[in-house]
């Protein structure tokens, strides 16, 4: 199976037929660019915003856009990354997992409308499942596969070994999958979730 091609108009309708039958809502839009102009759209003015790690968002360009400080949200990783003290540091981490917005990527979405997300520390997880009222995750439609199985083998067999080459690359020891999410649907009405496909490849 390639991993690393856009999905097909059918696979892309299935998909987001199938999500809005689990809460979540699904758009589609055609470039990097026009997912940046998305997201800056979604987001109102003052709004706080946390990011989990995510080659997507850094290549839309929407990490350069927080780092830049030329947004009006309040960033939850300025303030974090701004705290000296490690213990101060910690727990402002923790209570960025209640961030009003949280933004990421998932690794693969079935057809069936399951998503797949890897990480080595989990801290993303708790704003994607419970604690962020608004989540948003932006992901390249090559992401897409026929169902579940297919997903939690894309993420083994794909995405792990090019993360794990990345962060070598970047000096560090290399990557891990810590916890595995299979997000099934969202129960809470409360809740508003997104998921903007992009017709390009994005990230792994």
């Amino acid at each position: 199976m390639k991993y690393d091609t856009p999905a097909s108009k059918n696979a892309i309708k299935k998909v987001m037929d199938a999500v809005k039958q689990r809460g979540i809502t699904a758009e589609l839009v055609d470039t990097k660019e026009d997912a940046l102009r998305r997201l800056q759209a979604l987001i109102p003015q003052g709004a706080e915003v946390m990011t989990g790690s995510s080659t997507t968002l850094n290549q839309i360009g929407f990490t350069d856009l927080l780092k830049s400080g030329k947004h009006p949200w309040k960033n939850w990783k300025d303030m974090i990354i701004s705290e000296k003290d490690g213990a101060k540091q910690m727990e402002l981490r923790r209570k960025s997992v209640l961030s009003e917005y949280f933004l990421g990527s998932v690794h693969a979405i079935a057809e069936t409308g399951e998503m797949v997300i890897a990480s080595a520390s989990g801290s993303q997880l708790p704003s994607y499942v419970f604690t962020s009222n608004n989540v948003i995750w932006v992901a390249g439609t090559q992401k897409i596969v026929p169902a579940l199985p297919d997903a939690i083998k894309r993420v083994r067999e794909y995405v792990f070994p090019l993360e794990d080459a990345r962060m070598k690359k970047e000096g560090a020891a290399g990557s891990t999958i810590g916890k595995l999410l299979i997000f099934e649907k969202e129960i809470n009405p409360a809740r508003k979730l997104t998921l903007i496909l992009v017709n390009e490849k994005l990230g792994f």
